[in-house]
């Protein structure tokens, strides 16, 4: 597929991720890049999907489902932007389809590590599909330079990676579907599998056991929906051992508006310390030997961002990197494959059953092996 190569899009889910992938699409309209049909069997989201076409003079094809769209050849890329329950059935869908189509899926891959390993060993028999995960916070800036930093070598080996993410509530989805684990697969699948992912890709090595203590403590007690009270948990802290060593450890708490960044990570080497806070969308680090007198400070910014969106950017620059994959035509793989979204659930489910039990889960207990190399 050559760059002036058309290349067009079908959109399953038009709820708000769907709606941010739409217009991110739309900003990348320059790059021959065309939204062409969606699907969602949810009205009003059909709805809002109708008026953004219009907005921006892109005829489109509307379907009330997925296998509508698929059966339709209308599309040469898909990105599934459902709630998370109804990944797995649609991914096997796709990768079935006798058409081919390149598919983004968001996050998480599935809601259960079974299912993510169907996914992936379903994918393998077509390798006529590229499929990407959107484990998009890699793209964020201040993390793109902190990840570029450490990377280096600038701090050496990396031996501990923290994560503090103190931000708001979850928000308001169509049916309230995210209110609830069976639908998410847990508060530490659906948020933080972006969290686990970047631990590994800082640490170059896979996960070995996790302990997670977290609980309901502030939000959604009040609510009910269809007589069942929501429960998913709003604060944790999760701890992560890995195979060479290191040490990873995520601070969640989502009754925290008033936190001046969303989300701080900080990456220690033998070496030296990285620092990234999001959105302020500052770096920080030095080395052990200049000490404190010699921390640099950097804005982190990309030009290349046209829109910023719901994600600083993070879901243009996406968007940008799997059009690049596709257009390769096989010679240049996801950026973000199908282990790393296979792992990242795995760690989070492996967290929540940590919590239950009260002890330490090997990775083992969730996921028989992880035949897979660490990202480099």
């Amino acid at each position: 597929m050559a760059a002036n190569d058309k290349v067009k899009y079908g959109i399953i889910g038009m709820g708000m991720m769907g709606r941010e992938h739409f217009i991110n699409l739309h900003h990348l309209r320059s790059q021959g890049v065309s939204v062409v049909c969606i699907a969602d069997p949810h009205l009003q989201s059909r709805q809002q999907a109708l008026k953004l076409a219009n907005a921006f003079d892109w005829p489109l094809k509307v379907f009330p489902g997925h296998q509508e769209l698929l059966d339709s050849g209308l599309c040469d890329v898909v990105v599934v932007s459902t709630p998370n329950m109804t990944h797995y059935q649609i991914l096997m869908d796709i990768i079935n389809h006798p058409k081919p189509h390149h598919v983004l899926v968001e996050k998480p891959l599935c809601t259960t590590v079974a299912d993510c390993k169907k996914v992936v060993e379903a994918a393998r028999k077509r390798p006529d599909i590229l499929v990407q995960v959107g484990l998009e916070y890699r793209y964020m800036p201040p993390v793109a330079k902190l990840i570029q930093i450490v990377k280096s070598g600038s701090i050496g080996q990396v031996k501990m990676v923290a994560i503090r993410e103190h931000r708001f509530p979850f928000l308001v989805k169509v049916n309230d579907w995210n209110r609830f684990n069976e639908n998410t697969g847990g508060t530490l699948v659906e948020k933080c599998c972006h969290f686990f992912d970047l631990m590994r890709l800082f640490v170059g090595s896979n996960p070995m056991r996790v302990m997670a203590s977290g609980a309901v403590d502030v939000n959604h007690k009040d609510e009910m929906y269809n007589g069942k009270v929501p429960d998913i948990i709003d604060n944790a802290y999760v701890i992560v051992e890995f195979e060479n060593g290191s040490r990873g450890m995520l601070d969640l708490c989502m009754f925290a508006e008033g936190s001046k960044n969303e989300q701080e990570i900080v990456v220690v080497g033998n070496t030296g310390k990285g620092e990234a806070f999001v959105p302020e969308s500052i770096v920080r680090f030095a080395t052990r030997e200049a000490g404190r007198e010699d921390v640099q400070t950097l804005k982190a910014e990309d030009d290349r961002i046209k829109y910023e969106g719901l994600h600083h950017g993070s879901s243009y620059l996406e968007h940008l990197n799997f059009l690049s994959a596709i257009r390769a035509k096989g010679a240049k793989v996801p950026a973000v494959d199908l282990q790393d979204g296979l792992i990242s659930v795995a760690i989070g489910v492996a967290a929540q059953l940590s919590i239950e039990k009260g002890r330490f889960i090997a990775i083992e207990e969730v996921m028989e092996e992880l035949n897979c190399i660490a990202s480099a």
